[in-house]
C-alpha cells in the first residue's frame, strides 16, 4: 500500500459526520465565488495584475473563474473531492498570501475576504485528507466498487 492509499483509507475511517455538511457549504460558495467573479473578470484581472506578474493576470483570473466553477459543484456533489480540492489550493493559496494578506485581518473594506480565504483553505485541506464523506457520490462510488470486488 502507498502513502496517498494509506492516507485516503485513515482519513475515511476517522471521518466526523459533520463534515458533509461543511462540504456542501464550501463547495456552494466556491461555485457562488465563481460566477461572483465571472461578473466582475475586470476587477479580479485588476487585483491580480496588482501581483506584479507581467501578462499573466488575464489568464489566472479565466483560471481561477473555470475551477471555481467547475471544482464547486463537484465538491458540493462530493464527486473526485480531493481532486477537486488540490485543482483549488493554489488559488486559495495564492488568495491568502498574494490578494487578501495585505489587507489585513478584520478590516473594513475588504468585507473580512482574508478570514474567509483561510477558511476555505483549511477546509480544501481538510477534504484532501478526510475525503468527501457518507453522503457523497464518491461514497457511493466506493462501495459499488468494494461490492463488485466481492462478488467476483
Amino acid at each position: 500500500m502507498n502513502m496517498i492509499t494509506k492516507v485516503e483509507d485513515w482519513g475515511n475511517s476517522h471521518r466526523p459526520g459533520f463534515l458533509d455538511f461543511f462540504r456542501i457549504l464550501l463547495g456552494l460558495y466556491i461555485t457562488y465565488k465563481g460566477f461572483s467573479f465571472l461578473n466582475n473578470i475586470e476587477n479580479l484581472e485588476m487585483s491580480i495584475q496588482g501581483m506584479n506578474m507581467a501578462y499573466t493576470g488575464a489568464s489566472i483570473a479565466h483560471y481561477i473563474v473555470f475551477a471555481h466553477v467547475l471544482c464547486g459543484p463537484l465538491i458540493a456533489l462530493g464527486l473526485l473531492t480531493r481532486i477537486m480540492c488540490f485543482v483549488q489550493l493554489p488559488i486559495l493559496i495564492g488568495a491568502v498570501i498574494w490578494v487578501n494578506s495585505p489587507k489585513g485581518f478584520m478590516s473594513l473594506g475588504n468585507h473580512m475576504e482574508l478570514e474567509i480565504s483561510v477558511i476555505v483553505l483549511i477546509g480544501l485541506i481538510v477534504f484532501i485528507i478526510f475525503g468527501a464523506g457518507k453522503f457523497s457520490i464518491d461514497e457511493k462510488r466506493r462501495k459499488e466498487k468494494a461490492m463488485m470486488h466481492k462478488t467476483v
